[in-house]
């Protein structure tokens, strides 16, 4: 065979290929690629969305992270999110399986009315919340008072605004409980039969046997997590909104991150920056940071994964 046919061999191979590959990198191309070059462009540009945008080099870099007010706030809210919220979901979504698994009668209801917040639609859910937990008025806190405890601002408190998204949060838990309910059922019996005859107690059972064999579902719920809280919007936004009584209809201006910008994030400012400022140059850089801050946590999670539940591979 000759050079002449193996090359045209390879090529027709190659076109074969990219022909049965087009549908993505088209979509890759379209939907990811373009917008990210875009963005990057308009981030050194001074662009208001009405005129051709003028390059100014690093000027809105240097805006965004000396002079914009609303940024550094909104980097320690989504980070504390991050950290905080994660973390709470996992453990109580964990927690939740691993006792709708243990449930002998009632399963069925008890699934049920934990999957069920998860169904309930995030604006509907935070208004929800934000009666519920409003101080002087709401049923929880005519329910501390019964009980002598003092009643928390919640939404209104900037020391608890916070606390009060991830209550929010760990209340919509349905989608890890199912997640970690199919992956304890997987577990083979084998090994905790095994494990019961070497007189090992529950917690022994749950760190040498459960979470080394969950270890990947966990991280798939960690990252997960972590990119939801990155993007994490309109639970903040309504509770602000709603908190600071704010609660007309369009061309009412409002400034996120009520109370004392405790409830501002990155996504917020993204917005805020392009739609309401129109200094479309900020919002792309702001927009980047948050890409950024997503491919860096979920390289880090990856590259820890052996030692996420410190039981290694």
């Amino acid at each position: 065979m000759t050079t002449h046919t193996l090359r045209a061999k390879r090529r027709r191979a190659a076109l074969r290929t990219a022909a049965f590959m087009s549908p993505w990198l088209i979509g890759f191309g379209v939907f990811f690629a373009y917008p990210l070059v875009s963005t990057v462009y308009f981030s050194f540009t001074k662009y208001d969305g009405f005129r051709p945008p003028v390059f100014n080099g690093l000027d809105n870099w240097s805006y965004v992270f000396t002079q914009y007010p609303l940024f550094w706030p909104a980097m320690r809210n989504t980070l504390w999110l991050v950290v905080v919220t994660v973390a709470c979901r996992v453990v109580f979504g964990l927690g939740v399986g691993l006792l709708a698994t243990r449930i002998k009668t009632g399963t069925g209801v008890f699934r049920t009315l934990f999957y069920l917040p998860y169904l309930a639609p995030p604006v509907a859910a935070t208004l929800s919340f934000v009666f519920l937990l409003n101080p002087g008025t709401g049923p929880v806190g005519t329910l501390l008072d019964a009980v002598g405890l003092p009643q928390p601002g919640w939404f209104t408190d900037a020391d608890w605004s916070k606390p009060a998204l991830t209550v929010l949060a760990v209340w919509g838990v349905g989608d890890l409980m199912v997640i970690f309910m199919a992956a304890l059922l997987d577990v083979p019996k084998e090994q905790y039969e095994a494990a019961e005859l070497d007189g090992a107690g529950a917690w022994q059972r749950l760190r040498h046997i459960t979470l080394p064999n969950i270890s990947p579902v966990i991280l798939f719920a960690v990252v997960t997590g972590v990119i939801q809280a990155m993007q994490y919007y309109t639970q903040p936004l309504v509770a602000g909104k709603v908190a600071a009584g704010v609660i007309g209809g369009s061309g009412q201006q409002f400034e996120p991150g009520y109370p004392d910008k405790s409830t501002l994030t990155l996504p917020q400012i993204v917005y805020n920056a392009g739609f309401q400022r129109f200094d479309y140059g900020s919002a792309c850089v702001l927009a980047l940071v948050l890409f950024a801050l997503c491919t860096a946590f979920t390289a880090l999670l990856m590259r820890r994964r052996g030692g996420l539940l410190g039981t290694g591979e």
